[in-house]
Order: C-alpha cells, then structure tokens, then sequence
C-alpha cells in the first residue's frame, strides 16, 4: 500500500511528520533515486533515502520506545541551540537506527515531565489539538488569587493570540503570598500557563508538568533523569489517541547495561549545568 511519503518517515520514527515534510521541501528525501515532492508517495518496499542513507521501512510501525524524562530549569527544547545552551536531547540514550521525537515542549524556566518517542506518528498525534489531550501543571504563583480569578481563568481569557483558559484549578499548597495550585490546560501553546496567570497579574514563580495524558511524572525518576515506560503505560497512549498499538522496545544486554551505568554517575541536576565545549 502507497502512503504519503513524509507519514512512511514518521511511522520508520526518523522524524515527526512536520519535521519530515521540512526535509522533503528541502529535497533531502529521494524515493528510488528521485528526488521526493511533498504529496509523493510510497511503498514500504520502495528505497527511500534521507541525505542518502537508506531508510529501512520493511519493519516500520510493529514496535516503539517511549521513555518520560524529568526536564531541569535551564534545558532547551530543541535538538540544537544555535546560543550553545543545554538541550533536552543532552542527555538522552542513543538508539541504532531510531532517533527520539519530543512530544511537546517545556520553556528553559519549566521543569518536569517530558515524553520521548522514536514513533513520529504517535508523537504528531499526541500534539495534535484535535485529540485533547490534557496535561496538568504544578505551579507556584505570587501574588492574591480569589474564588472570582479562578472562574475568569477556568471560564477563558483573551490572549494575544487568541483565547485560553484552564480546564481546571486546584489549591494544592501554601500561605500568603506564595501557593502552589495544579492547572490544566488542553494545549500546548507557548507560555500559555504563565500567561494566563500573568493575564491576572499573578507572577508565577515555579512551573513544573507533571502529566501528559494518561502519563504521570513517576516520582522515582530524579530531575535530569529518564525511565523507559512500559507495555502497559504504551499501550494506554495509543489507545488514547485511536492508533494501533504497538511493541514497546526496551533496553536489554549490553545496551541497558550501559544506561544503567550512566544513570548512576549521572548527578541528581535541579537545574541545567553548562553544556561542555567540544573542541575536538
């Protein structure tokens, strides 16, 4: 069966669909030693080729990795910082022939939970506003926040780009002019929880994720720390966004071996180091 070839490259988990469409728009992607246009398509038995390297389609979309990573103030989310700040991808495992997705974003100021795929299909649908999914915030807010501010907060309020609102607000913790609350939002717009709060000229002091989803931050996992997820916590995202469900790779061998090794060396980071030079 043909499909588009930018999904083919999504599903193989080289790149979410965005991203891919970028490369075919660059002529980066060549299917049977043609270049590729956007709304081309293939077979998985087709050799399609990114910067002419083969891309092995024959087993794509049967298995997947996902693993929750609990992001320090200070990383970016990007793969490569043009101001040479630290990344999200930093500290992440390597993978042969796989590379990881993130699924959404957290600004450098927010810490907490974080979502890596090797599968661009469930990655892109995970973000996409059309599957309303959720996902819930630790926040810590200066200033006086009334019954009243909740309703105008959860009833919606006009931002610069358009309306926003939480789906909820929780009083979680603490006095006077310092509480912590639990929001929800049901998408993943920039800055959007600060906004908000700013919006009632409450000054947010904290921000950390902790869901996405159907996926909480497993509180095990020390901050600047990854866990893969299991078969069940996989096959409760695909079934949250209406995909099949598929095989959740783990590490095994020689490969969770050295992970297991880099996890413990690795210090418990509150917030990003400086990222090291690489001189060589």
């Amino acid at each position: 069966m043909n499909e588009r070839i930018q999904k083919l490259l999504a599903v193989a988990g080289v790149a979410s669909r965005r991203e891919a469409e970028r490369w075919i728009a660059d002529g980066r992607v060549t299917v049977n030693g043609a270049t590729a246009k956007l709304g081309d398509r293939a077979s998985r038995h087709d050799e399609v080729r990114l910067d002419g390297r083969k891309v092995d389609l024959e087993e794509a979309g049967t298995s997947t990795r996902v693993i929750a990573y609990n992001k320090p103030v200070g990383e970016v989310s990007t793969r490569n910082d043009p101001e040479g700040r630290p990344t999200v991808f930093d500290h992440l495992p390597r993978t042969k022939n796989e590379r990881w997705i993130n699924v959404g974003r957290l600004d450098i100021n927010t810490s907490g939970l974080l979502l890596f795929t090797t599968d661009g299909e469930l990655a892109n649908k995970l973000m996409h506003p059309s599957s309303e999914v959720d996902r819930e915030y630790a926040v810590r807010v200066r200033g006086d926040v009334d019954e009243d501010m909740i309703k105008r907060l959860k009833d919606g309020v006009l931002l610069e780009d358009g309306m926003a609102r939480f789906t909820d607000v929780r009083y979680f913790d603490g006095e006077g002019q310092n509480k912590w609350y639990h929001v929800v939002v049901m998408e993943g717009r920039n800055r959007e929880v600060r906004r908000l709060w700013e919006s009632q000229d409450v000054a947010v002091s904290r921000l950390k994720r902790v869901r996405y989803g159907c996926i909480f931050l497993p509180g095990a996992v020390p901050v600047g720390t990854w866990v893969e997820l299991g078969q069940k916590e996989v096959n409760d995202l695909y079934d949250m966004v209406g995909l099949k469900r598929r095989q959740a790779k783990r590490f095994v061998g020689k490969e969770r071996d050295q992970h297991q090794r880099q996890a413990r060396k690795q210090k418990i980071r509150q917030t990003a180091g400086r990222r090291r030079r690489n001189d060589g």
